[in-house]
């Protein structure tokens, strides 16, 4: 059984989704910043680049956001380069057209300019954060995510999740949405309405609409660059996009916040409301489900296995490696079964560490090499079908290659848990290895040969190092400071100071 746990502090957010005590997905909020993601302004377009087929949008924000021709809806750049009335024949036309077939205009055909001038006014969702100098990146494909499913006010068509197999759910799933969604609209429905009453996915669908109605009276009143609707805090996030029947318990420790969330799901989900617990002991909430600790675990290169065997996971800008190890797993059996034992545990921890560390792209795992076709076969059956329960993301797995290696692509997803709560390393700049003691003595000796040559030749010199630096230049290479002395006519004294890096020195005249 799940359970939603909410730490709140006046600093930050923490929301951690816990499956028998061990932790499965973290989520953090932070109270001095304004989250832009799924949210609505009145934007003001102030240029427009046709040469990369970008408008940039003024929301209010300290950067313009900026509209590529691919996030804009279809319908919307039809009616301004055609006129609504073609449009609306065109329509007509294909009325009896099945939508997979329906023939339609491409993006790169379209001309920007044509659909978006500046200064005018617009309707602009933030499909992504801002980034370093980058603004936020924008859509007019709008999106209201619910429990059930997520409306697409302006693009009237339905899909349904992947992740619902069932022909005959999928027919009964889409028959609903389309009774019930008002002309004009679309929906997509999510893998949580699979066996959702129609009564449940009409009230959720009726919640969505209504939001929809708002955002447009909001918009009509709204000065422009200004915001109009964001999405409920994370917290609520959580909740709605993680509300199944596996929940045992919402716990938080925060009394408005479990008003809020106990008043969040009067309204959607009644049947919940009486899971959310306030949690009044004293000690850290986190703390009390070892929740901090699993944290630092996740932060770590190396996960161990409950057989003996471990995983190693290494992220690059690009792709993801994973390697599996049998470690001190021998079996009980031969060599092939215990291979096979240890990559069928290693490929439900990988789902659980690429949920858990939010790490999105592509994946590429090493597991251990087997000679038996069928325990391959059964590998990749037994990962796709781990990936379908565990995880909400879609994923794109390939059979095992020659080579014993899974590819695999997953959804990307905001930042990873590792870029969220680390930094790139001041000594080493990201490599993970720091330059030897040696070799940071040979260069600290090339430079000081510089700082001789071209400003203390024939002085008194006090030459402070870090104290292991101090320890092999005056054990090994004290020689070559007497070289130094003697080319240089100069006197140097080394002074240990562990107060100084070890690529750092510090030289003055006595």
């Amino acid at each position: 059984m799940k359970k939603i746990i909410i730490n709140q502090s006046p600093w930050e957010t923490r929301i951690a989704i816990v499956r028998d005590n061990k932790l499965e997905n973290l989520f953090f909020g932070k109270s001095t910043s304004t989250e832009l993601e799924r949210s609505f302004f009145k934007g003001k377009v102030s240029k427009i680049l046709p040469g990369i087929q970008t408008a940039f949008v003024d929301i209010g924000e300290l950067r313009a956001g900026f509209l590529h021709i691919s996030e804009i809806d279809h319908d919307l750049a039809l009616n301004r380069i055609m006129g609504t009335d073609q449009v609306d024949e065109i329509k007509d036309s294909e009325k009896d057209v099945d939508d997979e077939v329906k023939p339609r205009m491409s993006s790169e055909k379209m001309d920007i300019s044509k659909i978006l001038h500046e200064g005018e006014d617009l309707l602009v969702q933030v499909s992504k954060e801002p980034v370093d100098e980058k603004g936020a990146k924008l859509k007019t494909c709008f999106t209201l995510p619910g429990r059930f499913i997520v409306l697409t006010p302006n693009i009237p068509r339905i899909g349904v999740s992947k992740k619902i197999e069932d022909r005959a759910e999928r027919v009964r799933l889409k028959e609903i949405i389309s009774k019930h969604l008002p002309k004009g609209m679309g929906a997509v429905i999510r893998t949580s309405a699979e066996g959702k009453t129609e009564g449940e996915i009409q009230k959720d669908l009726s919640f969505l609409t209504s939001d929809w109605d708002s955002i447009l009276a909001l918009y009509a009143k709204a000065e422009p660059k200004t915001k109009i609707y964001e999405d409920v805090d994370v917290s609520l996030q959580v909740v709605r996009d993680h509300l199944d029947g596996d929940i045992e318990e919402i716990i938080t420790d925060n009394k408005d916040n479990h008003s809020e969330i106990y008043k969040y799901l009067s309204k959607v989900a009644p049947e919940f409301k009486y899971k959310v617990k306030l949690y009044e002991d004293s000690g850290n909430l986190f703390d009390r489900y070892d929740i901090d600790r699993q944290i630092e675990r996740a932060l770590e290169k190396k996960v161990s296995l409950k057989s003996g065997g471990s995983i190693i996971i290494e992220t690059t800008e690009a792709l993801t490696v994973i390697d599996v190890n049998t470690g001190r797993f021998v079996g009980k059996g031969n060599m092939e079964d215990t291979i096979s034992k240890t990559n069928l545990e290693a490929a439900r921890e990988v789902v659980l560490q690429l949920k858990l560390r939010n790490i999105g792209g592509l994946i590429v795992i090493d597991f251990i090499d087997m000679v038996n076709a069928k325990n391959k076969l059964k590998l990749v059956s037994y990962f796709e079908q781990t990936l379908k329960e565990l995880d909400k993301f879609q994923a794109v797995v390939l059979q095992v290659s020659e080579f014993g290696i899974v590819q695999m692509t997953r959804k990307r997803s905001g930042k990873t848990l590792m870029r969220q709560l680390t930094d790139v390393c001041y000594c080493c700049s990201g490599l993970g290895r720091l330059p030897s003691v040696r070799a940071e003595s040979y260069e600290i000796l090339r430079k000081l040969k510089v700082e001789i040559q071209t400003k203390f030749a024939k002085k008194n010199l006090l030459f402070e190092i870090n104290g292991a630096v101090f320890d092999f230049i005056s054990s090994i290479e004290f020689n070559s400071i007497l070289q130094l002395e003697k080319d240089f006519s100069c006197n140097i004294t080394l002074v240990s100071n562990d107060q100084i890096q070890r690529h750092d020195f510090t030289i003055k005249e006595k």
